[in-house]
């Protein structure tokens, strides 16, 4: 089989793993090395340098030939699916070359379980090695670590990736247990926690020594499959942020599960990837990260799931009228992020603006607040920001009307883009 061949294959098979993030590296220019993070065909996916400009990766598995036996996976190994196996050396050459022809600035490297995680990674720790040290490569590479690989590999792994993702998976170890046998949480939790502990002991070592070693500098993320258990919405959130709090993680991806194998555990292939909650996972992920929120204020018992037709943020305002509304020449920034429609970059313009004298609804827009949410929740100067008062129930149809102008668009060009890979 030609490079070509085993680039079309590979390529394919590693398309469902999410990749579009900020990479958060910034390996500069060093003499004698070529390429730089600080700048960023087939198996080419985008990402963000941490200047916040978009670079392309050659994202591609080292091979698609496992040995687990995953249920949901369209590479496992009682799949009837072409195999390829790039060796070490291929994918560094193939790497190099796409980088000279400046189709790519960056790699994404992942791979089936070929033999054992041991061998695999092995495999991966060569094909790495030979691109930082005998091509010289200073580009950005982000990195699988396989569950169940030994802690000396790991760190071998770190020191040449930018940064490393263990994949959760599944949301629940009942779900691994019934679609994943191979996998287990504790090999699962073990890498993670030793890429977190590592990641601290190098910047400590940092402090001290200038050129020592870096590991990992990008941290570590993962990736939960929505969709393919029956988890609601609330253990995914809870996940999440136990993730966040214990492992420091720089993004947890949601990935909308695609069915592309025929099986009664899980949805049928004619079912439709669920992208709306994905979506509504994003968003309340972004609400995590950035503006304060836990999870148990946006989700409970009694509401698990998200409300499809409209983003977590407005729910949780509206559930909560006792909050509201907040007066925008007063209020503090942890207040004003909470207020739909204020963001963290409109929240800090006001706090800069309001310094020069009050504010008034129409000042509102021009420090980009989306005010088609914002009116029902502000007052500026003790005067409502909205033109009506509305009750809850009047509030809630036109923010959900808001949503239904702004989703179906996006959400058609994600079905297509589905359809499409069939």
């Amino acid at each position: 089989m030609d490079l070509l061949d085993k680039l079309t294959i590979l390529s394919d098979a590693a398309k469902y793993d999410a990749a579009c993030t900020s990479s958060g590296a910034r390996r500069g220019y060093q003499e004698g090395k070529i390429g730089c993070t600080s700048s960023s065909v087939a198996g080419c996916c985008h990402t963000f340098s941490a200047d916040g400009r978009c670079v392309t990766l050659l994202k591609v598995l080292l091979s698609n030939d496992c040995c687990y036996n995953c249920k949901y996976c369209v590479n496992r190994c009682t799949n009837d699916t072409p195999r390829a196996t790039f060796t070490p050396e291929e994918l560094a050459e193939l790497t190099i070359e796409f980088y000279r022809r400046n189709y790519i600035e960056g790699l994404f490297l992942s791979s089936g379980v070929l033999r054992s995680p041991d061998y695999t990674t092995e495999l991966m720790i060569r094909a790495l090695s030979i691109l930082r040290n005998e091509y010289r490569f200073n580009g950005y590479i982000h990195a699988k670590a396989i569950p169940g690989t030994s802690p000396e590999l790991v760190e071998q792994l770190g020191f040449l990736a930018d940064r490393l993702s263990v994949n959760i998976e599944l949301p629940s170890e009942a779900g691994l247990k019934l679609l994943a046998p191979n996998k287990t949480k504790q090999a699962i939790l073990r890498p993670m926690t030793q890429i977190r502990d590592r990641a601290k002991q190098s910047k400590q070592e940092l402090v001290k020594y200038k050129h020592a070693p870096r590991f990992a500098p990008a941290g570590q993320s993962t990736q939960l499959i929505v969709g393919a258990t029956k988890e609601s919405d609330l253990h995914i959130l809870n996940l999440t942020q136990a993730l966040y709090d214990s492992y420091r993680l720089k993004r947890v991806f949601y990935s909308a599960y695609v069915p592309v194998v025929e099986n009664t555990l899980l949805p049928a292939l004619d079912t439709k990837p669920p992208l709306l909650r994905e979506h509504r996972l994003y968003q309340a992920d972004w609400l995590l990260r950035f503006y304060g929120f836990r999870a148990n204020e946006l989700l409970d018992d009694s509401a698990p799931d998200f409300n499809p037709d409209l983003d977590p943020k407005c729910c949780w305002a509206l559930r909560h009228p006792e909050f509201f509304p907040v007066e925008v020449n007063r209020a503090d920034y942890e207040a004003l992020l909470r207020v739909p429609g204020i963001g963290v970059v409109s929240a800090k313009r006001i706090l800069v603006a309001r310094r020069s004298g009050a504010l008034r609804a129409e000042d509102l827009k021009k420090l980009g607040v989306v005010m088609k949410r914002a009116q029902y929740f502000l007052t500026c100067g003790g005067r409502y920001a909205s033109p009506l008062k509305l009750s809850q129930d009047g509030i809630l149809q036109s923010l959900m009307a808001v949503e239904r102008r702004a989703l179906p668009q996006a959400e058609a060009q994600q079905l297509s883009l589905f359809d499409q890979v069939g």
